[in-house]
């Protein structure tokens, strides 16, 4: 994987726990595979503004979604159960679902989600 492209897979889920906009803008910049200086520019740009962003229960709940998508065919009923129950109960002020999430991919060794932001900085 190119290092734009690591960048991006770091940082992706991140973005959508703060602004549905600046991960699709930082989307289409990693679209086409073609990476260069003005893109790494205003990719570290979207990251500063995503930086100043608080998230949301609107924007925790879905990239909440998109990780959740890792585990809901290999998790145990018990943890689907939890899973339902702490998305029901989630607010950025009381966030149990991401230390939640963080736990599971852990347990399931999910490198990809190990690697991301989101995950790291619970």
């Amino acid at each position: 994987m190119n290092t734009w492209q690591t960048t991006w897979a770091v940082n992706k889920y991140w973005f959508m726990s703060r602004s549905q906009a600046l991960y699709n803008r930082g989307r289409l910049l990693a679209k086409d595979n073609e990476w260069n200086a003005d893109k790494a520019q205003e990719f570290a740009r979207l990251i500063a503004i995503a930086d100043d962003l608080v998230p949301t229960k609107a924007t925790l709940t879905t990239a909440y979604q998109h990780v959740w998508g890792y585990f809901k065919k290999i998790c145990t009923q018990e943890e689907k159960a939890t899973y339902v129950r702490l998305l029901a109960t989630l607010t950025p002020e009381h966030d149990d679902l991401g230390p939640f999430l963080k736990r599971l991919a852990i347990k399931y060794q999910v490198d990809y989600l190990l690697q991301s932001r989101l995950i790291q900085e619970m």
